[in-house]
């Protein structure tokens, strides 16, 4: 089993930033997402990074103002949120997946990702 704790969230002016954490526990998972969900809309992908090469892929919304990373001394993954608008609101969650290898649109897949967190909420507003 993997554990997935969010953490970070909060409310932000547009233009402003905020971090996103993700403390992962258990077994040794190979990728981890970040996914949102809006209110009323569908959940979609933000960015997702490989725990052993550092790759990363990125939505093409969030491409340039969001940043993953990861420390894998921590088992921690970041979501760098930089100039927020208020398309970004939603709830943020990090998920874990345990697939090899493939392109973007395996990476951008939730079907993909086993394990959840349990959501973090981003507020854009002034």
């Amino acid at each position: 089993q993997v554990q997935l704790v969010e953490s970070g969230g909060g409310l932000v002016q547009p233009g402003g930033s905020l971090r996103l954490s993700c403390a992962a526990s258990g077994r040794t998972t190979r990728v981890m997402g970040w996914f949102r969900q809006a209110l009323g809309k569908e959940r979609e992908f933000v960015a997702a990074i490989r725990w052993s090469t550092g790759t990363t892929y990125y939505v093409d919304s969030v491409t340039g103002r969001f940043t993953i990373s990861r420390d894998n001394a921590k088992n921690t993954v970041y979501l760098q949120l930089n100039s927020l608008n208020s398309e970004d609101t939603a709830v943020y969650y990090c998920a874990a997946g345990e697939f090899v290898g493939g392109d973007y649109d395996v990476f951008a897949a939730d079907k993909n990702y086993h394990y959840w967190g349990q959501g973090t909420q981003v507020t854009v507003a002034s």
